[in-house]
């Protein structure tokens, strides 16, 4: 069971659903909960917004993704075994504890429960097309493991799009709901649910960005591994040091941004402090470690890292919830 557990990487499932549920209730409901317009001279709150998916419906949408993922996890070890052996032997699982066949048939049952109760959320709320999105994404998955991760940059950019997807499939199921409920409130109101959408797809471009840069250190780290098994990884096309400044970039371009996002858009005090503890310092800490990495252990230690970095933007959402309903002057 523990090796089961291990393959599906449950940390990283935990994360998952942690994401989407605070995607749900630290932004979009309180965002829908402090709407304010003027009025002539007083402000009025926007009456009556709620989330419309069910309790058991957004489980099910939880649920769709986190299956969806562990299937992820479990073939893209089976297909990695061997490089796996060389770069990091004492974590292989699979043709270890776990045989390969049952790897094979765990991917398969994971795949259908994932698929299924994605079918049945977009079926739930009318629509049903929504459920080529977790079918799509399954396919992207297996495609992931079997080529584009041989690729050059490609399987990289994918991770970080699925990666940034988990917090938006919250405003993807939750938006057409609202608007169609609540479209002659809107527009009684003359206002929409566009904040909304830019504060998720704020987080999701977070996610995106920290996993992209996670991905090419985890690639500097399995060097030679991709080297020997003939990959096209971003360090074996280019090289170490191209790499380290490819990620240096993303770093420095991710630390500006959120600077400008904060001098622009966020003028609280308890964003500015949260900012620079949790993202802005620890983010020019990892430029320095990448800066002085040389060993495969440095790598490992930044991968690790990052995911420390990618944590804290995620945290940012308790504190987006506490900041909108005191109405400190955050937009």
């Amino acid at each position: 069971m523990k090796a089961f557990f291990q393959l599906i990487r449950i940390p990283n499932l935990i994360i998952i659903a942690a994401t989407q549920y605070l995607m749900r209730y630290a932004i979009l409901n309180t965002l829908l909960k402090n709407i304010f317009i003027h009025n002539g001279e007083s402000i009025v709150n926007v009456p009556g917004l709620e989330l419309q998916l069910s309790d058991f419906q957004f489980l099910s949408l939880v649920l769709a993704t986190i299956f969806l993922a562990a299937a992820g996890y479990v073939i893209n070890d089976y297909f990695d075994t061997k490089t796996d052996l060389l770069n990091r032997p004492e974590r292989v699982i699979v043709g270890k504890s776990i045989p390969r066949r049952v790897a094979m048939a765990i991917h398969v049952v994971l795949n259908v429960i994932g698929i299924c109760f994605g079918i049945y959320v977009s079926y739930s709320i009318g629509l049903v097309y929504f459920g080529f999105v977790f079918i799509l994404v399954s396919g992207l998955l297996w495609f992931y493991s079997t080529t584009y991760k041989r690729q050059f940059l490609i399987g990289n950019l994918l991770i970080a799009f699925l990666t940034g997807l988990v917090p938006f499939m919250v405003a993807i199921f939750e938006i057409p709901p609202l608007l169609k409920e609540y479209n002659q409130i809107l527009v009684d109101y003359q206002v929409n649910l566009n904040h909304v959408i830019v504060w998720i797809g704020g987080f999701s471009f977070f996610a995106f960005i920290t996993t992209l840069i996670r991905e090419l250190i985890k690639d500097m780290e399995d060097f030679e591994g991709d080297r020997a098994f003939g990959r096209n990884s971003l360090p074996v096309v280019l090289g170490l040091k191209s790499t380290k400044i490819i990620v240096f970039t993303l770093l420095l371009f991710t630390l500006f941004s959120l600077v400008l996002v904060y001098m622009f858009y966020l003028h609280d005090t308890l964003t500015l402090v949260y900012m620079i503890l949790g993202l802005l310092i620890p983010m020019t800490f990892l430029i320095f470690r990448l800066y002085k990495a040389e060993t495969q252990k440095d790598y490992h230690f930044l991968s690790t890292f990052s995911k420390f970095v990618m944590l804290s933007g995620l945290v940012y959402a308790i504190f987006v919830h506490f900041i909108i309903e005191y109405q400190l002057n955050i937009v």
